[in-house]
């Protein structure tokens, strides 16, 4: 038993990047665990200095387990991602680091040591500003970044000249990338309808990435939850002759009937779903045989004590995983030590232009990725830890609970 206790929690926030918010759990025994997650921060803080820091304040910081059945049970579980586990999981994360600096392991280690030594990689095709960094960002389906100069514009690439995109990826070592052409067209109907002409341009990076470079490079299918059932099949039937590796998310999440349906109709892996949080929605997922790969993502899933507890019983199901990222530098540190060690991850996602650019303006340490694979970090915990840089940022701001 541990005589250490909880004793300040501290939420750290910049509004250059106004969609997250990092956690920092302190013990008395001089431990400090990191966390993160991300959209609809001034909720998840004032949760997290709430009811969260009532409970946790002056409880022993190595007994994960209980403290997440205890913060579940007091939001009183839920199946989408949202603000409550989205709070959970960045606890979750700052409680597993902290214990894993505490016997000065690497996460990896004490989740149950490496399964590999390397894992793939796959690019997803975003911009530098895309999704979670900027707050003058248009969050709407199909937004692009144009801002000139930018490094690694993915996403405008992938929309302008998709093989050349692909050509550059392989020259880096890539042999996997993402890209969610089809998603521009979804405002107009509000996900009900996609014209044949639609499908025909969302359609077309395919086939120009095929012609550059031919199989040399897998390319995943990213559907956003967006579309109906309808429209999500006639996407799904335009693009197979292109040989996708997956489609992910191709419906929306609320209707798990829906999804195996969908799976049904493709011989297309079937991907989900980022958008799930909690085991008890992947359960049901993976009892319909609703998906082909199971990803999820661990500042929203649950933090790594559920994201582990799904793993494990996606392998139960003989599914593999692949988890998400395009949400922080922390998150990625996370969900590389979690690739690394179940036995059943394929493939890790990373955004180049995010780790070319903002995450090394906020994290210490990055992953090696080379030739197309991530390496095990090295060091106790996650890996990384706050820049001084940014800490001291004349805008990065703090909130504080302590006992």
């Amino acid at each position: 038993m541990s005589n250490a206790v909880i004793e300040q929690i501290t939420t750290i926030r910049n509004p250059e990047y106004p969609h997250i918010v990092w956690l920092e759990i302190k013990s008395s025994d001089g431990h400090v665990g990191l966390g993160e997650t991300s959209f609809s921060t001034d909720a998840v803080e004032s949760l997290i200095h709430g009811e969260f820091s009532e409970y946790l304040i002056g409880k022993d910081p190595y007994k994960m387990d209980l403290h997440w059945d205890q913060l579940a049970r007091k939001i009183r579980v839920i199946r989408g991602r949202g603000v409550d586990g989205s709070a959970v999981s960045a606890v979750d994360m700052s409680l597993w680091d902290l214990f894993a600096k505490k016997v000065d392991q690497p996460m990896f280690q004490v989740l149950g040591g490496l399964s590999r030594d390397r894992i793939r990689v796959y690019n997803t095709c975003a911009g530098s500003s895309y999704g979670v960094k900027r707050k003058d960002f248009r969050t709407e389906a199909g937004s692009v970044d144009h801002r000139p100069g930018s490094l690694y514009e993915d996403q405008h690439a992938f929309m302008t000249d998709a093989g050349a995109l692909a050509d550059n990826l392989l020259s880096e070592g890539f042999t996997a990338m993402k890209i969610w052409p089809f998603d521009v067209f979804s405002n107009e109907s509000n996900g009900q309808f996609i014209s044949s002409s639609q499908l025909d341009e969302g359609t077309e990076p395919f086939i120009k990435i095929r012609e550059k470079v031919g199989r040399k490079i897998d390319v995943m299918v990213e559907m956003h939850g967006l579309w109906n059932l309808v429209s999500a099949i006639r996407i799904a039937k335009s693009v197979e002759p292109t040989a996708p590796f997956w489609f992910e998310d191709p419906v929306p999440m609320d209707n798990i009937d829906t999804l195996a349906e969908f799976r049904r109709s493709t011989h297309i892996a079937t991907t989900a779903s980022e958008l799930s949080a909690l085991r008890w929605s992947f359960r049901e997922m993976f009892e319909k045989r609703a998906m082909t790969i199971c990803m999820l993502d661990i500042s929203w899933v649950g933090g790594i004590s559920e994201a582990k507890r799904i793993s494990g019983m996606a392998h139960a199901y003989h599914l593999p995983v692949a988890p998400h990222d395009c949400v922080g530098p922390v998150t990625l540190m996370f969900s590389l030590h979690l690739s690394l060690n179940i036995p059943n991850a394929i493939i890790q996602e990373i955004v180049r232009a995010y780790n070319a650019t903002w995450y090394k303006d906020i994290v210490s340490v990055l992953p090696k990725i080379e030739n197309g694979y991530a390496f095990p970090p090295t060091g106790s915990g996650v890996g990384t830890q706050l820049l001084e840089t940014f800490r001291n940022n004349k805008n990065t701001t703090s909130m504080v609970s302590s006992l």
